[in-house]
């Protein structure tokens, strides 16, 4: 992917999308004075580079069955490179992980975590916790709440 250099009005349009992109391409245009064209090269030119990521659907927790949410907190016994690495690899890989962090100090590594119910708690703990003799502790703290989620990142100028 190549470097782009950013403008206010690029910056403006990413953070537009990261509230809702299904606003159409001439509705995001007029909303920053720039024609519908020019506005999708714009977009076009954020996904090529990479600013976009992907575009995914955040779907409703509470209309789907009842979800167990866990954050856990994982230690290693050795922490070099390939460990961590080996961990990290294992971890992302699991579609039950939804997001994964190496973290300093404390704990190698938090992972939030997200199943159905405990007997798949369960069998996650044993496929990545208990069945790695590298995992020196694991911490587990169950979500009874979710009070807010938003995967919206600041951008520069913007705050």
């Amino acid at each position: 992917m190549k470097e782009i250099d950013l403008d206010a009005t690029d910056l403006r349009v990413l953070d537009a999308l990261q509230t809702d992109t299904t606003q159409s391409n001439q509705a995001l245009a007029e909303r920053f004075n720039i024609s519908p064209p020019t506005c999708l090269r714009r977009v076009r030119r954020l996904r090529e580079s990479g600013w976009i990521e992907r575009e995914v659907a955040i779907l409703d927790a509470g209309r789907v069955s009842p979800l167990l949410t866990v954050i856990v907190e994982v230690s290693l016994d050795r922490q070099d490179a390939t460990a961590l690495d080996a961990f990290e690899q294992r971890a992302v890989a699991d579609d039950a992980v939804q997001q994964c962090y190496r973290v300093s100090p404390g704990p190698d590594f938090v992972l939030v975590v997200t199943v159905r119910d405990m007997p798949l708690y369960h069998a996650l703990a044993q496929r990545l916790f208990t069945n790695d003799a590298n995992v020196r502790n694991v911490k587990a703290f169950f979500s009874v709440k979710r009070a807010k989620f938003s995967p919206r990142v600041p951008l520069p100028g913007l705050d």
